[in-house]
C-alpha cells in the first residue's frame, strides 16, 4: 500500500512538473490583438459609428451607410471631403489579474495611417507620422487592470500635409499627385507625408487619401526574456552545403545565462546550441550551423521551392522559458552585374543558374488596403504562378505588403524585386524626415529578409530618370528650380538613396543586393537610363506613350526590361459593376473617370487602327482591345525573351488593379483574367516559339528556359482559313538548354506558293513524340487585313477526373475566341484564342458557378461566330 502511495506521489510531481514546463512555455511570453469593439466619431462633425480594425475611414463610413460605394461610377468627386476631416478611434480593452502581473507589457501599433496621436487610459504614449512603421510602446506603468481606454486621434493627412507644403521653401515634383481632383488646386502635399503615393491618385487609380488603423494592434506581455526577432543569414550556401548563421534577438530585464537552441522542425534535430549571458545592453545571439546537402529554394518553373521551419528555443536550468518558429528558404539569389562587349548585364543568379526573369509589376490589390483578403493575394499569386511567371516587382508608390503576400511568394517560388516607397516624386531632405525614412526601412528590411524570395532591394521608381543628373536629361524637373535649390534637392536624394537606404539593406541583410531606381544604367546616380543604354534596367514607354508601333518592341531591348505596357479596358461584366446603360459609351463621363491616364481611351482606339477593325459597338470594343493589349504584350515578351541573353528579364505593367477601371492590367479589379494574361501565360512558357516577320522572312525562333538540352522536330503547316493545306515541312532540331535558339529563316513565299497571304495561317509546333514543347499560329497580314469568314464552333462538354471540361472544334479558322457566360464565375484555363479547322481544343474549367449553355456567349474577330453545342 505504501509502495502505491508513493509511485502515486512521484506521479503526481512528474505531471505538476510537467505542466510547470508547459505553462513557463507558454505563459512567459503572450500576444494579442486589440482589433474588436472600436468605434470612430468625426472630430468636428456628426459622424460617428462601429469601426473595422484593420480598416479605414472611408470602408467604415461605407459600412455604416454614411456614403456610397467609392468606385460606382462617379462617386470617388464627392468624396474628396473625408480627407479633409480629423477622426477619432477608441475602444475599452481589458487587462486580466495575469496579464498585469508580468514584467513587461506593450502595445504594438503595426499600421497607423498616418498622422496619429495615440492615448492610453487619457496619457498620450504616441505620436505617429509615417504608415509604414511599426511603433512599439512600452506600457506598463500606464495600463491598468481590467478596462483600458485606448483612443486613436488621426489628423487630416491634407491638413497637415498642406501645413508642410505652406512651411516648405519650394514644391516638390509629384506628377501623379491628383491634387486638383481633392480641391488642392496645384499644392502636391503627397510627398511630405509617409503614406503610400497611390493613395493621393495615379494614372490607373483613384484618389481616396485615407486615415485609419490599416494594420492590427496587439497586446505584447513577457518577463524575463522573450524572442524579438531571428534572422538566418546564409553566408554560403550550395548544392552539398549551407553553411548558415541564426542571429537571434533577445528582449530581457536583466543579466542571465540561458541555453539558445536551434532546431530543424521537421525531424526535431538541433542543428545549434549556445550557453549565452545576455543582458539589456547585449541580446543578440549568433547561432552557426550547417546542413549537408540541402533541399535548395528554387523559382517557378526551376524546380521545388523548398522551405525549411527552424524553432528557436530558449531555456534556463534545463526548463523551456521561450520558443519561435522561423521559416525560410536556401538559396544564392544574387543581381549578377559583369562587364561584357555590349556594356553590362543585369541578371538574376539563382543556386548558380542565370535566371531569365518573368513576370509584372505589382500594385496594392485595393485603394482600401485592409480590404485585402487572403483569398485577394492567393488569387494574384495563383494568377503569376499559372502564368508561369517567377518574379513579382513590388512597386514603389504602393507599400511594403502584408507577410502572407511574401510567405506565398515563398511557396510558390516566385521571386520579389522589392521597391521602397518612393516613386515619381522628389522629397524633401530635413532631419526629421530622412531618421523617419530610415526608421521605416529599417522596420521593413528587418521583417522581410528571411523571406527567400527577395531577389532585390531598390530604391524607388523612376525618380532618377525624371530628376535627371545632368542637364536636358529628365522630366523637365530640374529645370523648375534655382541652381541653389537643385543642389539642395541632389543632396536629399543621394542622402536616401545613396546612404540611408543601401546602409540600411548593408547593415541588416546577409548581402542582398540593393539597386538606387528603376530604370537606371548602372549604380551611380549619373547613370540615366535612355531607351539605347546597354546596361542597368530599362522602362521602355515608347508603345503608349511615344506612340511607337508594337514592333519596336524589338527595336528598344534593354538588359532587364522592369516596366513597359499597353492599356486595355477590363471586360464587360467588369464594367457593368461600376455603370448604368447611359455610360455604355468609352467617351462618356463615367468612363473617362474610371480613366486615369488622360490619353488613354482615345489612344488605345488609335492603336487599335493601327492593326485591327475598330468596332463601333461597346461591348465589341472593349472585348477588343483586350486583343490589342494581348497582340502587344505577346510581341514585347516574345522580343524580350528572343534577345536572352543580352535581355534577362521581362516585367511588364501591371499583373492587378486596385479598382474597376480601364489600365495596363493583365487581371482586373475582380481578379478576372483579361486576354494579355492567357497571352503572357503562353509568352512565359518554358519553351515558346516565336516568329517575327522582318524582310518577307519568318524567323523562326524556339526559346527555352529548361535546363537541360532537348531534341525534336520543328513542323511547318500552312493553311488556310476553312482548313485547306498550303504547304509544310519537318525538320528535326536541337533546342540548347536555358537559350534563345534561331532555328530557320523561310522566305514567305516558300511558305505561301503564291497563295493570297492574308488568308492564311501558319501553325509552328516543336515536339518530340507525342509530346508537344510549345505551339504558335503565325499569320502575314495585320488582323484588320485578314479576309476571316463565319465559324461554326462546336461544344462538346465532358466530365474528366470531376473536371468540366469542354471540346471545341470548328469547320473555319476562329481568331480571338472569347467564352464567357454573364454573371457567373467560371474560369477556363484557356480563352482569347485562334481555333483551327481539324484542331480539337481541351479547356479545362474551374467552377465556381452554373454551367447553362443557354447563356454562353462568344466573341471573335470573324464577322459571324456561332456556338454549336453537342
Amino acid at each position: 500500500m505504501k509502495k502505491n502511495i508513493c509511485n502515486t506521489i512521484i506521479f503526481i510531481s512528474l505531471v505538476v512538473i510537467l505542466l510547470s514546463c508547459q505553462s513557463n512555455k507558454m505563459d512567459n511570453y503572450k500576444e494579442r490583438q486589440i482589433n474588436n469593439n472600436w468605434s470612430y466619431a468625426q472630430v468636428d462633425g456628426d459622424l460617428n459609428g462601429d469601426a473595422t480594425v484593420p480598416g479605414t475611414i472611408h470602408t467604415d463610413l461605407l459600412a455604416n451607410g454614411q456614403i456610397e460605394d467609392p468606385f460606382y461610377r462617379k462617386n470617388e468627386q464627392d468624396l474628396q471631403w473625408i480627407d479633409k476631416e480629423a477622426w477619432d478611434y477608441s475602444t475599452i480593452f481589458k487587462v486580466s489579474k495575469q496579464e498585469i502581473k508580468y514584467n513587461n507589457i506593450e502595445l504594438s501599433f503595426e499600421g497607423l495611417d498616418t498622422y496619429a496621436d495615440v492615448y492610453l487610459n487619457d496619457h498620450k504614449i504616441l505620436e505617429a507620422d509615417n504608415m509604414f512603421r511599426t511603433w512599439n510602446v512600452d506600457v506598463k506603468n500606464i495600463v491598468a487592470e481590467g478596462d483600458n481606454q485606448l483612443r486613436i486621434h488621426f489628423y487630416s493627412p491634407i491638413k497637415k500635409g498642406l501645413e508642410l507644403y505652406e512651411a516648405s521653401d519650394y514644391a516638390y515634383p509629384a506628377n501623379n499627385d491628383q491634387a486638383e481632383n481633392g480641391g488642392l488646386g496645384d499644392k502636391k502635399v503627397s510627398v511630405f507625408t509617409r503614406k503610400a503615393g497611390y493613395h493621393y491618385g495615379w494614372d490607373w487609380g483613384p484618389r481616396f487619401v485615407t486615415s485609419g488603423i490599416w494594420r492590427s494592434v496587439k497586446l505584447k506581455v513577457w518577463n524575463d526574456v522573450r524572442i524579438a526577432d531571428v534572422f538566418i543569414q546564409q553566408p554560403k550556401v550550395n548544392k552539398e552545403l549551407a553553411s548558415l548563421n541564426a542571429t537571434i534577438n533577445l528582449q530581457v530585464n536583466t543579466q542571465a545565462s540561458y541555453v539558445v537552441q536551434v532546431i530543424n522542425s521537421d525531424n526535431n534535430e538541433v542543428l545549434a546550441e549556445k550557453v549565452v549571458v545576455v543582458s539589456p545592453e547585449n541580446s543578440t545571439v549568433d547561432l552557426p550551423f550547417q546542413i549537408k546537402n540541402p533541399k535548395l529554394w528554387w523559382s517557378n518553373g526551376l524546380g521545388e521551392p523548398n522551405l525549411y521551419d527552424f524553432e528557436i528555443k530558449v531555456l534556463k536550468e534545463g526548463k523551456l522559458i521561450t520558443s519561435g518558429n522561423q521559416t525560410t528558404g536556401i538559396r544564392s539569389l544574387k543581381l549578377v552585374r559583369k562587364k561584357d562587349e555590349y556594356g553590362e548585364s543585369f541578371m538574376f543568379e539563382l543556386n548558380g543558374v542565370k535566371v531569365f526573369a518573368k513576370g509584372a509589376n505589382y500594385i496594392p490589390n485595393d485603394s482600401f488596403l485592409p480590404r485585402v483578403s487572403k483569398n485577394d493575394y492567393e488569387k494574384v499569386i495563383s494568377d503569376a504562378v499559372n502564368a508561369n511567371m517567377n518574379m513579382l516587382r513590388v512597386w514603389g508608390g504602393g507599400v511594403y505588403e502584408d507577410d502572407y503576400f511574401y510567405e506565398l511568394c515563398d511557396k510558390n517560388g516566385i521571386m520579389v524585386w522589392q521597391d521602397f516607397m518612393f516613386a515619381c516624386s522628389l522629397y524633401p531632405g530635413n532631419k526629421e524626415l530622412l531618421h523617419s525614412i530610415k526608421q521605416e526601412a529599417i522596420d521593413n528590411v528587418t521583417r522581410l529578409r528571411n523571406h527567400p524570395s527577395i531577389a532585390l532591394w531598390c530604391g524607388n521608381n523612376e525618380i532618377n530618370t525624371a530628376w535627371g543628373y545632368y542637364e536636358g536629361n529628365g522630366w523637365g524637373w530640374k529645370q523648375e528650380y534655382t541652381k541653389e535649390q537643385q543642389e539642395e534637392i541632389q543632396k536629399a536624394y543621394m542622402d536616401v538613396f545613396h546612404d540611408i537606404l543601401p546602409n540600411v539593406v548593408n547593415n541588416y541583410t546577409d548581402g542582398d543586393d540593393y539597386w538606387p531606381s528603376s530604370p537606371q544604367a548602372g549604380y551611380e546616380a549619373n547613370k540615366h537610363a535612355g531607351y539605347k543604354t546597354t546596361s542597368g534596367d530599362m522602362h521602355y514607354w515608347g508603345v503608349w506613350h511615344g506612340l511607337h508601333r508594337f514592333e519596336d518592341f524589338d527595336k528598344y531591348k534593354a538588359r532587364f526590361m522592369s516596366e513597359y505596357g499597353f492599356q486595355s479596358f477590363p471586360d464587360f461584366e467588369t464594367v457593368k459593376k461600376y455603370t448604368i446603360p447611359q455610360d455604355y459609351d468609352i467617351e462618356s463621363d463615367v468612363m473617362a473617370a474610371h480613366q486615369r491616364s488622360g490619353i488613354g481611351n482615345l489612344r488605345i482606339k488609335e492603336y487599335m487602327g493601327w492593326y485591327f477593325k475598330v468596332p463601333v459597338d461597346f461591348e465589341q470594343f472593349l472585348y477588343m482591345s483586350q486583343i490589342l493589349q494581348a497582340q502587344g504584350i505577346r510581341m514585347a515578351i516574345e522580343a524580350h525573351r528572343r534577345a536572352m541573353p543580352y535581355c534577362m528579364g521581362s516585367l511588364y505593367w501591371q499583373i492587378n488593379d486596385c479598382w474597376p477601371v480601364a489600365s495596363w492590367s493583365s487581371t482586373d479589379y475582380y481578379h478576372k483574367w483579361k486576354a494579355m494574361h492567357y497571352e503572357a501565360k503562353k509568352a512565359y512558357a518554358p519553351v515558346m516559339i516565336s516568329a517575327p516577320i522582318k524582310d518577307n522572312q519568318v524567323e523562326l525562333f524556339v526559346v527555352s528556359d529548361l535546363l537541360k538540352d532537348i531534341e525534336g522536330e520543328l513542323k511547318i503547316t500552312v493553311i488556310d482559313f476553312k482548313g485547306n493545306p498550303v504547304s509544310d515541312k519537318t525538320v528535326s532540331v536541337p533546342v540548347k538548354a536555358n537559350t534563345s535558339n534561331l532555328l530557320e529563316k523561310i522566305n514567305i513565299n516558300e511558305l505561301t506558293e503564291g497563295k493570297d497571304k492574308s488568308a492564311l495561317a501558319m501553325l509552328v509546333s516543336y515536339s518530340k513524340g507525342n509530346h508537344e514543347y510549345a505551339s504558335k499560329i503565325v499569320y502575314f497580314s495585320y488582323p484588320k487585313d485578314l479576309k476571316l469568314i463565319d465559324a461554326k464552333v462546336n461544344v462538346k462538354f465532358e466530365q474528366e477526373d470531376g473536371k468540366d471540361v469542354l471540346y471545341l472544334s470548328t469547320d473555319n479558322l476562329v481568331k480571338g475566341l472569347y467564352l464567357n457566360i454573364p454573371d457567373q464565375k467560371l474560369f477556363l484555363d484557356d480563352n482569347y484564342f485562334d481555333l483551327l479547322p481539324g484542331q480539337t481544343k481541351k479547356i479545362v474549367i474551374s467552377q465556381n458557378g452554373v454551367i447553362n449553355q443557354d447563356k454562353w456567349e462568344v466573341k471573335s474577330l470573324n464577322p459571324n461566330c456561332e456556338l454549336v453545342f453537342k
